[in-house]
C-alpha cells in the first residue's frame, strides 16, 4: 500500500488558451476548470510551471518557477514529439480529462496491492464529498486510489483501468415510468450518460459495483420500503423496545369514497403525512402534505400514486443513521413538532393540510429548540437500531446507505421514517467518516472477490 505521486508542475500551457498571444489576456483553456477542482481535493500537491514572463500578478495561485519544478511530475498537454524527447520525464496527454487517468495509472503501479474506485455523480455532490477528502488520487490508507469518471472519455477505455465503481444513481433519473407493473426497474429511466455506464459495466464480469443497479430500486419506491420494513417484526433482538416501520396504506385516488374506511384499517388516524410513490428523481418527489381531515384528500396537490403514512408524535427529534459497511453512525436533528402543536398551527388556517417540500423546509411550531445532545438520548436504544440496520444491509445488500428513526412518545417505539442510498453523512466528522468510506469500499471489494474466486 501506500506510494503515488510526489507532485504535479503543471506547464502552464496545460490550463492557459494557446490560441492568445498575450499574457495579460490569456484565459483558462476549456477544460481547465474541471482539472483544477478534481486536483484541488486530490491530496497531490499541485503546482504551475511558467516561463519568464508570465504574469505573476494574474496568475499567481500555485505558480511554480521552471528553475523549482525539480522532483516534480511534469505535466504537459498537446506537444509534439521534439518537446517529449526533451523532457522524458514528464507527462503528456492530449485532452486534459486525461489527467486523473495517467496519474492513476502511475499510482496504481507504485504497489501491487492499491486498487482503483472509479467514480461519478452529480458535481454538487462530488464536490461534497471531494472538499472531506473522500476521492484522493493518491493512494488512501487501505489502498485505494479514486478516478473521477468523465463521459469525455471513451467509457469503457476509463472502466477497464478500475477494479470498483461507485455511483449515486438515484441522481441520475431522467423520468419514472408510471406502470402497474411490480417489476420496479421497468419505472426507472436514467440519463443517457447512466444507462451508458450500466451497458459498460455489463461488459466487464470482473467490475465490483457499489451498488449494483438493481439494488437501489427500492430506494426510489416508497411502498417497497414500506414492505420491507415490515420483515422488523420477525427481528430477533434482546431489547425490550420495538422497531419498526409506520403503518401505511398506498393511494392511487385521493378521490376513492372508501379512503377514510381504508385509512381506519391501515391503522391510520389524522394527522398523516402523505408522500409522493416515488422517493427521488424527480421533480416532485419530495413534494407532500401534512393531512387533518379526511375530506381535504379531495384535490391534494401531492403526486400520485401515494403513500399515507403515520404521523408519529416524536418530540420533534430525529435520529439520521448512517451504514458504512459494517459500522454504523447516527447524528440528533431537529425534526417536526408532535400533532397537537401542528394542529394549533393548522387551527389559524382552518386546519387546511400543510404543504411542503422535504428537502427545502420543514413544518415547525415557530420554536426552534435545539438538538439535544448524544449523551441525553437515554431513550434511543442504539443496540435495536443497529440490528435494524443489520437487517436492511441483508435485505437490500447495499454497502453505503442511511435510514432516519424517530421515537414515538409513550410506546417508546423506533420508527424508521425514510431509507435513502449513499448520504453524505455529512454530520458524522470527516476523520471518522471517511476511513469507514473507504474500508467499507475495500471491504464490499474483497467480499466479492471472495465470493467469485
Amino acid at each position: 500500500m501506500g506510494g503515488g505521486v510526489g507532485g504535479i508542475l503543471l506547464d502552464s500551457s496545460v490550463i492557459l488558451d494557446s490560441t492568445s498571444n498575450d499574457d495579460e489576456t490569456a484565459t483558462l483553456r476549456t477544460g481547465a476548470d474541471y482539472l483544477l477542482r478534481k486536483l484541488r481535493h486530490s491530496n497531490i500537491p499541485t503546482g504551475i510551471s511558467y516561463a519568464v514572463g508570465l504574469s505573476e500578478a494574474k496568475y499567481n495561485e500555485g505558480l511554480v518557477p521552471k528553475s523549482f519544478s525539480s522532483g516534480w511530475m511534469n505535466v504537459f498537454v498537446n506537444v509534439d514529439g521534439d518537446d517529449a524527447s526533451r523532457n522524458p520525464t514528464g507527462i503528456f496527454i492530449e485532452k486534459l480529462e486525461e489527467l486523473p487517468l495517467t496519474v492513476c495509472e502511475l499510482n496504481r503501479k507504485s504497489s501491487e496491492g492499491n486498487l482503483v474506485v472509479g467514480y461519478i455523480m452529480k458535481p454538487s455532490r462530488e464536490e461534497d464529498f471531494a472538499k472531506r477528502g473522500a476521492f484522493p488520487l493518491n493512494p488512501t490508507q487501505n489502498g485505494l486510489i479514486f478516478l473521477p469518471l468523465t463521459f469525455d472519455l471513451p467509457i469503457l477505455t476509463q472502466l477497464k483501468k478500475v477494479e470498483i465503481v461507485i455511483h449515486k444513481a438515484t441522481d441520475e433519473i431522467s423520468s419514472i415510468e408510471r406502470s402497474n407493473s411490480s417489476d420496479c426497474s421497468s419505472k426507472i429511466i436514467y440519463t443517457r450518460g447512466m444507462l451508458e455506464l450500466q451497458r459498460c459495466i455489463g461488459e466487464l464480469s470482473d467490475c465490483c459495483v457499489i451498488d449494483p443497479f438493481d439494488n437501489i430500486f427500492p430506494i426510489v419506491d416508497r411502498l417497497k420500503i414500506q414492505e420491507i420494513l415490515l420483515g422488523l417484526e420477525d427481528l430477533k433482538t434482546e431489547s425490550q423496545c420495538k422497531i419498526r416501520g409506520p403503518y401505511y396504506l398506498k393511494v392511487d385516488s385521493f378521490d376513492d369514497l372508501e379512503l377514510e374506511q381504508r385509512l381506519c384499517g391501515a391503522k391510520l388516524s389524522l394527522p398523516s403525512i402523505v408522500k409522493p410513490q416515488v422517493a427521488c428523481g424527480v421533480a416532485d418527489a419530495h413534494s407532500m402534505a401534512i393531512v387533518f381531515k379526511a375530506a381535504d384528500f379531495t384535490g391534494l396537490s401531492v403526486p400520485l400514486p401515494a403513500v399515507v403514512q403515520e404521523y408519529v408524535d416524536h418530540s420533534s427529534t430525529l435520529f439520521k443513521f448512517y451504514v458504512l459497511g459494517e459500522k454504523v453512525f447516527y447524528a440528533v436533528k431537529n425534526s417536526t413538532p408532535n400533532a397537537d402543536v401542528l394542529k394549533n398551527t393548522a387551527e389559524k388556517n382552518g386546519f387546511k393540510p400543510l404543504l411542503f417540500d422535504s428537502l427545502k423546509s420543514l413544518p415547525t411550531d415557530g420554536n426552534k429548540k435545539p438538538s439535544p445532545k448524544l449523551e441525553e438520548q437515554q431513550d434511543l436504544d442504539i443496540g435495536l437500531v443497529t440490528d435494524a440496520a443489520n437487517y436492511l444491509g441483508r435485505v437490500l445488500d447495499l454497502t453505503i446507505f442511511g435510514f432516519d428513526v424517530v421515537i414515538q412518545e409513550g410506546t417508546r417505539d423506533h420508527v424508521i421514517v425514510d431509507v435513502n442510498y449513499l448520504p453524505s453523512f455529512k454530520e458524522v466528522p470527516d476523520e471518522i467518516a471517511i476511513p469507514a468510506f473507504w474500508d467499507a469500499i475495500k471491504m464490499k471489494y474483497l467480499s466479492k472477490k471472495g465470493k467469485n474466486g
